[in-house]
């Protein structure tokens, strides 16, 4: 990529009132070109913990690869930092730095592959040399342990943004999961007074207030407490698959009024309510196998892509077709705006993607998908990552923007 992403020219025609993007021009050339930002990737804990190397090959292995991440066009990851509720105090602040320290190795061992940036003025060097940009989100509230310190120290080390929860609430913030059943933090819900110093802090710093896997609550309260445009990592459109984790069409409005962003998540259970029917349906009918692949040791991706190569027909009938995450970006656009959409994968986080998403290989062909529907090139390079680093730059205090 690099100079060659800004020298392609474009041609337009007018056609029904609005400029359309040429098919003259490949949607390939317009993928190439824009800047494309996935703002969530689970690599990190998902795979090199595991002791995966994403320096090979990791077909049917796991959903990401250096050599896939080149292939589908990224110019800009961000990997999250994640541990579970079962990290407790003295243990998930140092599992977030040990994530920390294995990017900060894949990316001295590949130095022409990738570079670590903390601004949007190296991010947009790093593109322009052709490297993929590369920074975590924390995944997680609970891993600064109740200690603005460590929030302090995980920007430091390059952390952009912070998901406030996961599906356990902290001592300060509900999540979504929690509210849903009626519980929260200590019977309460939404952000207490720490939380706010929380939120504050991250406005201070620069690191961007994520809002996937909150309460409701809490997506309130930060909305009434934040200086800043707001993230939403990983989430999708509550109006079209109602789980706990989307966000309801008044919180797209909120965000759009805050001018803050939501990144659609791949994930088959959040853009489509009729999969986990047809996933258990599947699974009934195939117990017998599961447990022949179980025997040899095959688990979680693994054992699935065992499993479906077993049942190509079957399969292809289980996971949303990619129109599906369409429609969820549509919904965002006719509600929030053009400026408030982007990807956020969770590609190694998630089971199950759209058939055409099967890894990041395929980001093209959202673009494509966008071309078909009749978005226009602005349009299309905005949701691809022109409104995250929007966001970002509205978050970066001015002494460290040129930096």
């Amino acid at each position: 990529m690099g100079a060659a992403k800004k020298a392609a020219s474009f041609t337009f025609s007018l056609l029904a009132g609005g400029f359309l993007f040429s098919c003259s021009s490949s949607y390939q050339t317009l993928h190439q070109n824009a800047i494309l930002v996935d703002t969530h990737n689970d690599v990190l804990s998902q795979v090199i913990f595991e002791g995966h190397s994403v320096e090979t090959d990791l077909t049917g292995k796991a959903h990401t690869d250096l050599a896939r991440l080149k292939k589908g066009g990224m110019d800009v990851q961000i990997f999250a930092v994640f541990c579970d509720e079962t990290y407790g105090s003295g243990r998930a602040f140092a599992f977030a730095n040990q994530q920390i320290d294995s990017l900060e190795a894949l990316v001295r061992r590949n130095p022409d592959k990738l570079q670590l940036v903390a601004t949007p003025a190296q991010m947009r060097a790093a593109v322009k040399s052709g490297k993929i940009a590369s920074l975590t989100g924390v995944e997680g509230g609970h891993m600064i342990e109740d200690n603005l310190d460590n929030l302090n120290h995980l920007y430091r080390r390059g952390a952009r943004y912070l998901t406030l929860t996961w599906n356990n609430s902290t001592s300060w913030a509900s999540s979504a999961a929690d509210e849903t059943k009626g519980t929260g933090f200590n019977g309460k819900k939404g952000l207490n007074d720490f939380g706010k110093q929380v939120v504050h802090r991250m406005n201070d710093l620069g690191m961007l207030v994520d809002l996937s896997h909150v309460g409701e609550q809490t997506f309130w309260d930060v909305i009434e407490t934040t200086t800043k445009p707001v993230l939403v990592s990983h989430s999708c459109a509550a109006a079209l698959c109602a789980h706990s984790r989307n966000l309801k069409d008044n919180q797209l409005k909120a965000l759009a009024k805050n001018g803050g962003v939501i990144h659609l998540n791949f994930f088959s259970e959040f853009l489509d309510s009729s999969y986990n029917q047809r996933v258990k349906d599947f699974t009934n009918r195939h117990q017998a196998e599961i447990k022949a692949l179980e025997a040899k040791g095959l688990t979680g991706l693994q054992l699935r892509a065992a499993l479906y190569r077993q049942f190509p027909e079957e399969t292809r009938t289980l996971n949303p077709p990619l129109s599906v995450l369409l429609d969820h970006i549509d919904h965002v656009v006719k509600v929030a705006g053009i400026d408030h959409v982007g990807l956020g994968s969770d590609y190694d986080g998630i089971s199950s993607a759209p058939t055409g998403l099967e890894d990041v290989s395929t980001y093209p062909m959202i673009t494509k998908a966008l071309l078909e529907r009749g978005y226009k090139k602005k349009d299309i390079e905005k949701i691809l990552g022109g409104n995250f680093i929007r966001v970002w730059e509205a978050n970066t205090p001015a002494q460290v923007a040129a930096k």
